[in-house]
């Protein structure tokens, strides 16, 4: 069963593409919640995800509380600076939904609220603000594969022979 990714109300169509990316690379499933900053025709969403569009599942969503209604035993996590826990402290499940907010505001604070023993954090220097949206969910998603056993990954690479037959 594969993790999940949702990003709530995204406003850069690069970053989304980036995640989507992230999500081809490691078979995560992919939740937009809308309203979305940008259109999923946009070239700058497409040239970011590359030629991995069709590696990706995505789910479109018109709020959080469908999410909710649709998975309700859920494993659910919230990205956020204003966390209790560190994201490597906690125990994924190969079906964790993991939430991040929206460039500029991050997820909305009633939801923060309602969940907040499920706040996870990247810890951070407490000057930096944040980190970038689609580094956050790369940094996230890997320590949740880390400790799930990388399922269905390659664990190993594989250099290309080259003409001589050395590699």
């Amino acid at each position: 069963m594969p993790l999940h990714v949702v990003l709530v109300e995204p406003e850069i169509p690069q970053n989304t593409g980036n995640i989507a990316r992230t999500c081809a690379a490691t078979g995560c499933i992919l939740h937009l919640v809308r309203p979305l900053g940008f259109s999923t025709e946009d070239k700058y969403l497409k040239r970011a995800g590359l030629d991995y569009w069709h590696l990706v599942e995505i789910h479109y969503h018109d709020s959080v509380d469908e999410i909710f209604a649709r998975y309700p035993e859920g494993d659910f996590y919230f990205s956020t600076t204003k966390g209790a826990r560190d994201y490597a402290s906690v125990r994924y499940a190969p079906d964790s939904f993991i939430f991040f907010g929206k460039e500029t505001a991050g997820l909305p604070e009633d939801l923060l609220r309602r969940h907040y023993d499920r706040c996870i954090r990247i810890p951070m220097r407490e000057e930096a603000r944040s980190l970038n949206l689609s580094n956050s969910v790369a940094i996230i998603v890997y320590e949740a594969l880390r400790q799930l056993g990388f399922p269905g990954l390659e664990l190993k690479g594989r250099l290309r022979s080259q003409t001589n037959g050395q590699p």
